[in-house]
């Protein structure tokens, strides 16, 4: 890969701008003498731009749930708060995927037990929850409760702006704590929470849901969980590794410009890899 002079000038200013960041929000690991710090890129290509931090630092942070009730075990929740206007998206244990809105937080296990998953919700994000028939997807918020087995729908809920939840596929039940009312919302439905009652209606706008998508950014997140999202939109043209290992290499990225060929590309670049054109496959090798 080429890379002129006039890119590289870019990609340092770049750099340094993610680097001071990373800095002032205490981000950067401490390394001893000797040792090597994590490299920062800010690559840009055509009108889409990545950045992609490797691995050697931690982002999720970790708070403490006490569980209600006669459970007296302590969880570890992983939270992840978005504060910038990119989408965060985060695949969980169990393969759902989240796409969280700006100035959302979502809150979380490391890993699920029992029959359900519960996942806390404050603000607004799209979910792409895969099907466990034996174990639900719960998803709590302030005033309701949202239980699903495999969908993929948007909501929204918090303080500031009232709930809202729209399905795109699939069927959601959805409980108002304060009363006890439910409702089940289908595929090209939405639910509103209007004078302390749930209110279903149609979803006349087909492009709801694609605003979650024109740019998305990766913490921390594996090489394979960051295909598998992007895969999603060009089935005719795939991205993969050519090993399990490889899949394993994590990275921070966002895309705004996610064609097959351009996110490969970057993704080489961030992790120093090649790319060979087999078919309808892009595959990444060392």
């Amino acid at each position: 890969m080429i890379e002129n002079h006039k890119d590289r000038i870019k990609t340092d200013e770049a750099w340094k701008r993610v680097y001071a960041r990373l800095d002032r929000d205490n981000l950067l690991a401490e390394t001893t003498a000797g040792s090597s710090r994590s490299r920062y890129y800010r690559m840009m290509a055509g009108w889409g731009a990545v950045a992609a931090v490797l691995t050697g630092l931690v982002y999720l942070s970790v708070t403490w749930w006490f569980v209600p009730e006669n459970k007296i075990s302590e969880k570890s929740l992983i939270t992840q708060e978005n504060r910038e206007k990119s989408t965060l998206v985060t695949t969980l244990e169990d393969g759902s995927i989240v796409y969280l809105a700006q100035a959302s937080t979502l809150k979380y296990p490391e890993h699920f037990a029992g029959d359900k998953r519960e996942v806390n919700l404050q603000g607004e994000a799209f979910f792409d929850v895969a099907k466990k028939h034996q174990q639900a997807f719960l998803i709590e918020t302030e005033k309701v409760q949202i239980e699903v087995l495999g969908t993929a729908f948007n909501v929204r809920s918090s303080d500031k702006i009232p709930f809202c939840l729209s399905v795109k596929r699939g069927k959601v039940k959805v409980s108002l704590k304060q009363n006890g009312q439910s409702v089940y919302v289908n595929a090209g439905e939405m639910v509103t929470l209007q004078a302390h009652r749930l209110h279903l209606t149609e979803n006349a706008n087909i492009d709801f849901f694609n605003r979650y998508m024109s740019t998305i950014r990766f913490k921390d997140e594996c090489l394979d969980n960051i295909l598998r999202v992007v895969n999603k939109e060009t089935p005719s043209l795939q991205i993969q590794t050519d090993s399990p290992v490889l899949g394993q290499r994590r990275l921070t990225v966002e895309f705004s410009e996610r064609s097959p060929e351009t996110v490969a590309e970057l993704i080489c670049l961030a992790l120093k890899l090649k790319c060979m054109h087999q078919g309808n496959k892009l595959v990444l090798s060392e």
